[in-house]
This record gives structure tokens, sequence and C-alpha cells, in this order.
């Protein structure tokens, strides 16, 4: 939890106010103890009860394994879009961030001027790091290519490596995830519910599913529809080994954003009893765009795939809009529950 120097700076006005007041003798002991009681209260509440309830220096293992120590949390970077949504929800404030990669509907940290924009993985602003002057850099995701110069722009500053392992079992690793940012902000029962509703949302998605019935997913992005391949296609490859998925399509699949290329026709050929589709413009500014298209009309308008059986049913699941940049345990909870739910139907 970030603690401001203004915050702190209010923390010690409201202290010399009281110690002020207890040498003037302006009241009763008892009026005194509680008029510091009661602003020193208004000074923590401010300044987040989250910080001051974590000690410091902190040993945490991250998620490459790396022992780090965290001396203090007083400025925080974060560039993991999959920790973002945890990290606002939990009262984070944070000192800089690649905001362009973060969905304005999603979090609100977009609007906070305070904030030093640190660009794309693309372009980033790499003076940001610096600027930012910051005690704690969580990185991860889309930055995780970027490690090698980011930790000689951030002196002495605990950099912790949140991305998840790829290869591991994505379940296993948001899970890990989100007990490492509960144990680095002292939020650990947070974190444990968390995990618990992204576990019930398995469980539950799991049972309602019918191994008989086939699946492939799909990426809409450009006007057009693309191929994600189980276990290694982008988001929605994992689904199918977190719920044993039953593949309508055996085919190899890149982590590439945008999908593999398919055909309407090779899909129709396969005829899935289901369609787990991804629409990645719909999270980003190409939605806004002159020709966009939302994968409901490229599916369903489809001539081509007018039979498929998926089709036909209504047996059409889509991700959470925003999924594409916001890929945290929050969004694959509410997409396995809707899953359930579809299941079940």
């Amino acid at each position: 939890m970030q603690i401001t120097n203004r915050r702190l700076g209010l923390a010690a006005l409201v202290t010399t106010a009281a110690l002020a007041l207890t040498a003037c003798g302006g009241g009763s002991e008892a009026e005194t103890t509680d008029s510091s009681a009661s602003a020193s209260s208004s000074a923590s509440s401010s300044a987040g009860a989250s910080a001051e309830a974590q000690s410091f220096p902190l040993e945490i293992e991250d998620m490459a394994g790396n022992q780090v120590t965290i001396e203090s949390a007083d400025s925080i970077i974060a560039t993991d879009n999959r920790i973002f949504r945890t990290l606002e929800d939990w009262g984070v404030e944070l000192s800089a961030a690649p905001l362009g990669l973060m969905n304005e509907g999603t979090v609100d940290y977009p609007s906070d001027d305070s904030i030093i924009d640190l660009g794309s993985h693309r372009e980033p602003n790499m003076e940001g790091f610096v600027e930012a002057e910051p005690d704690l850099v969580l990185n991860g995701q889309r930055f995780s290519g970027q490690t090698d110069k980011i930790k000689p722009l951030i002196g002495d500053a605990a950099f912790l490596d949140t991305n998840v392992v790829e290869g591991e079992p994505l379940e296993s690793e948001l899970r890990r995830q989100t007990t490492l940012l509960g144990d680095i902000f002292a939020k650990q029962a947070e974190a444990e519910a968390l995990v618990a509703d992204f576990d019930a949302a398995i469980e539950e998605a799991k049972g309602a599913y019918d191994a008989e019935q086939t699946v492939v997913g799909l990426i809409a992005t450009g006007g057009d529809l693309s191929y994600a391949a189980p276990s290694t296609g982008r988001a929605i490859g994992p689904v199918f080994d977190m719920l044993g998925l039953t593949p309508a399509l055996e085919r190899e699949g890149s982590t590439n954003h945008q999908g593999d290329d398919i055909s309407v026709e090779a899909i129709a050929e396969a005829n899935p009893d289901w369609l787990l589709v991804m629409d990645r413009d719909a999270a980003t500014s190409s939605s806004e765009e002159e020709g966009y298209q939302p994968a409901a009309e490229l599916i369903e308008g489809s001539e081509a795939l007018q039979n498929v059986t998926a089709v036909q049913e209504g047996n059409i699941v889509y991700l959470p809009e925003d999924f594409y940049v916001h890929e945290d345990i929050q969004n694959y909870t509410t997409f396995l529950t809707e899953l359930a739910e579809a299941f079940g139907a």
C-alpha cells in the first residue's frame, strides 16, 4: 500500500498538534487523549490500513522463485495486468503503471493523474521507472520482457517477478500469484477468498460439463476469427486443461495474442458442441474504430457456421469483454461461473 509523502506529512502534523495540546494544557487529560486518538485514527485511515498492518522489512519469494527483501512500500510500481484489479480492490496506490494497458471500466487507475504512465510494453516510458523513485516494483505479463531494462533504473527498490510461469498449470499459478500479493500487502484473508471463489467456479464448471461434448476456442479480432488451441492458446487454451474439455479440433497452436489462422469452413467441419470466444478488440480502442465487428456478429452472422451445433443450440460462451487486458483471477472466476451455468442449462 503506497503512503505518499503528503500523507506522511499529515500524520506528522496530527502528531505535532496532539503534542502541542498536551503541552499547553488546553483541556483535560481525557479530552486531549480522545482528540489525539481521533486525529491519529483519521490519519491512519487516510494513509491506508494495509501498509500500516504490514511490517517491513519483509522477506518474500516471488513467482520466479527469487528471495526478495522489501524494505518499504511507500512508492509502488506495478506493470502486470493480472494484478491491477486486485491491487485496486485492496486500496493499493501506485506511483507508476502502464495506464494504457488497462480497461477504464475495470479499474480506476487510468483516471488518477498522480500515477506516472509507463506507456506500453512495445513503447515503454522507461524514464517513468526513475521518476517514480520506487521502493517496490511488481513486474509481469506484458512487461516481463523488459526486466533487464527495468532493474538498472530502480536503484535499491525491491523487484518482484509476478508473472505466471509458462508451462505450469494456470490455475496453480493464479492461486500462487494471488497468495503472493496477499502476503505482500497483509491481505491474506482477502487472497484466500479470491482463491476459494476461483476454485469453487472450477469445480462447478467441471461438474456441469459433459465430456462427450466437444469444444472449440476462438479469438475475434480485426473482423476475423482465429483459433485458440487447447492448452497453449491465449486465454481460452488453459481452460481446456482446467476443466478437462474435449477438443473438437486436434491441431497445434501458439500463444499468439491474435490466435492462429483458421477458416470458418474448418470450424464448421469440426462441428463443435460448444464455442468459447474472446473478443480481443472489445477490450481495446479497436472497438471504437469504424468497421469494428463484435464477436457475436462474426459468429452468429456467418453463413458457413449456421449448421454448427454450437451455433444452432446457442452454446456460445463469450469471455468478459475486458478479458484481453485483464486476464486475472477475477475474470477467470467470472468466465468459469458463466461456463458452469451454460453447461448446466
